[in-house]
């Protein structure tokens, strides 16, 4: 059994790298700890959560059991339902008492993406806390958005209880100041319990992969630099080849072996326990129940199922530049869930331009990303890298901020101004502010952005809509004399957007709502990748023919169902599962020409 299984505290996290199997295991532990008779409370923090599919079960924003599983109840935090639900909470009691201009500005200060991260942060400093629904439950599984973003949610309760130190004067993202002073107070017991190891212990979850876990380390020196000291490690997906002529088995376990033995130090002296691949997707109760009961056996089918071809329709990425290369500049977004290789296909669709000849800038905004690390050295043409940092933006509005709007300011204003703009919300628009700044960029050019994971940009969306609506409202002029960032990424010749999956149940799911979550902000995605395909690849192994097997049916979906039509049929891609993410000019380049081929000269380590 899992150790902390075994021996639980009060509040579990797990988090690491997109596509790591953070959910996967948050569910299979919840339902241990129920069947074992213990009141468990799961919470997803993750905005593009998917606690409904891998349970099997129904699971909204307010707690309610799930049903088939005794003693487990589970929550997703929706942002835009907490939001919904904190504004009411600070403006209802002012209803019928303040003047209604005075009730109109309130919630018009409460109304931006700003208090959207605010209100989802205060539905889960009140579980930590163990309030409301987390009250009676022996234990609370939180299952978390990928690396970069947790460390964000991790981060603000010292953060907001130390600005409300400071300013006690109010903050407008949190309301009035009339009620801080209970706000300061949950924040401060939300940072207590991270920093006791009696009550919080975090799991860090990784892939036997050089990068994840290369993620984790940096994940696990800076959660120890913010006191949470109590971590454990958790390898997911082990694999053990039993086909000994299988190159692409060898390999896996080959780089597998690689990784494990050069273990980063920040990892190496943490208590660690592995999980093996299964041959099926993790979804359902008796599949999770099957992970932990036995988490260290290697199954596998008898022999190697046969593996049906891809739907004709299946293209390579190159096939989609084509059709980019042909308006001659543009923004290029690449969006999916975490983990499913964002990083990488925007890495080959820049360079597949730059080899075009074009001059492409790249960058991103996931603050877990790493684009350097995927470029390698050897990229042809002019590409120019930068990275939306949270941390540099901030200080780079805020002396903005500062030099043109505190010019003329008296001291005391000033000082105030200053206060102000110590706000954690004050990143949150200057992330926003960065990210205009891109998008405008690709009117004089090529722009590939490699987006953060799927529910964390959907917020930076909202953040453009309220600009948008907000610019409308302000300025008075006509819609067709104002240009914002949403309407360029609603014009399909200005905005092309890649959305990238897995050729799995679940990926797939989430890319389809992703879909839909962005044609109701009115913008069109422009074709879809299925990346990492064990499907397009040549293999004998039979646990892994049995993934690719069960890949087809997923990739005919998207095929079918999903991706935009193209001129000649739909716009979908399809890239073979590589050893790692191909690093340099040349395997990127052959990985956006469909190259990548299941052998010795591919996948041997970089």
């Amino acid at each position: 059994m899992l150790s902390f299984i075994a021996a639980p505290t009060p509040a579990l996290f797990f988090t690491g790298k997109g596509g790591v199997g953070k959910t996967s295991l948050s569910c299979a532990t919840a339902v241990a700890l129920a069947d074992a008779g213990r009141r468990v409370l799961l919470v997803s923090t993750d905005p593009a959560s998917n606690l409904a599919d891998v349970l099997g079960a129904p699971v909204g924003s307010t707690v309610a059991d799930v049903a088939t599983v005794p003693g487990l109840r589970a929550l997703n935090v929706d942002p835009e339902a907490a939001a919904r639900a904190y504004r009411e909470r600070v403006v209802g009691p002012m209803r019928g008492v303040l003047p209604d201009d005075a009730v109109r500005g309130i919630e018009e200060g409460l109304s931006g993406a700003c208090t959207t991260e605010i209100a989802a942060f205060d539905r889960f400093a009140a579980l930590l806390a163990g309030e409301g629904d987390a009250s009676g439950a022996d234990v609370v599984v939180f299952d978390t958005a990928p690396t970069g973003h947790t460390l964000r949610l991790l981060e603000l309760p010292a953060a907001w209880s130390g600005f409300i130190d400071e300013n006690p004067g109010g903050a407008s993202c949190l309301g009035p100041a009339s009620g801080l002073e209970t706000q300061r107070e949950r924040y401060e017991a939300a940072a207590s319990a991270l920093r006791d190891p009696a009550r919080t212990m975090l799991v860090l979850v990784a892939r036997p992969e050089r990068p994840a876990l290369a993620e984790a380390a940096r994940s696990a020196a800076e959660l120890a630099a913010l006191g949470v000291g109590s971590q454990r490690l958790v390898v997911n997906g082990v694999f053990q080849p039993t086909a000994p002529a299988d190159v692409l088995a060898a390999a896996l376990e080959r780089e597998a072996d690689r990784a494990l033995v050069e273990i980063p130090p920040a990892l190496a002296t943490l208590p660690t326990e592995t999980v093996a691949l299964r041959p099926h997707n993790l979804v359902g109760l008796d599949a999770l129940r099957d992970l932990v009961a036995d988490h260290g056996a290697h199954e596998a089918p008898a022999e190697a199922p046969e593996v049906p071809a891809l739907p004709d329709a299946a293209g390579d990425l190159a096939a989609l530049v084509d059709e980019v290369e042909a308006a001659g500049k543009g923004l290029v977004l690449v969006m999916g869930k975490g983990g499913v290789g964002k990083t990488t296909v925007a890495a080959a669709v820049a360079t597949e331009l730059a080899a075009r000849g074009h001059a492409v800038h790249l960058t991103t905004t996931d603050p877990a990303a790493h684009l350097g690390d995927a470029l390698g050295e050897d990229v042809p043409g002019e590409i120019t890298v930068s990275r939306i940092d949270p941390a540099a933006e901030t200080r780079r509005y805020t002396d903005r901020v500062l030099r043109t709007k505190g010019a003329g300011l008296n001291d005391d204003a000033r000082r105030l101004l200053a206060e102000d703009l110590r706000s954690p919300c004050t990143e949150e628009v200057a992330v926003f502010h960065a990210f205009s700044k891109a998008v405008g960029r690709a009117a004089r050019g090529f722009v590939v952005m490699d987006t953060a994971p799927t529910g964390h940009t959907l917020l930076l969306l909202d953040a453009t809509g309220s600009y948008h609506r907000e610019v409308l409202r302000s300025s008075g002029l006509p819609a067709e004399r104002v240009t914002t960032p949403l309407m360029r990424l609603q014009d399909p010749a200005f905005t092309r957007v890649l959305v990238v999956t897995l050729a799995e149940t679940t990926p797939v799911r989430e890319a389809a709502a992703l879909q839909a979550d962005l044609r109701r902000a009115g913008v069109e995605p422009f074709g879809w990748v299925v990346n990492r395909s064990l499907a397009a690849a040549r293999l004998t192994d039979p646990l892994l023919a049995a993934r690719a097997a069960a890949e087809v049916p997923e990739v005919e979906a998207v095929a079918e169902r999903h991706a935009p039509a193209g001129p000649d049929g739909p716009r979908l891609a399809v890239i073979p599962y590589a050893i790692e993410p191909p690093v340099g000019g040349a395997r990127l380049r052959a990985l956006a020409r469909g190259n990548v081929r299941s052998d010795a000269a591919s996948l041997s380590p970089a």
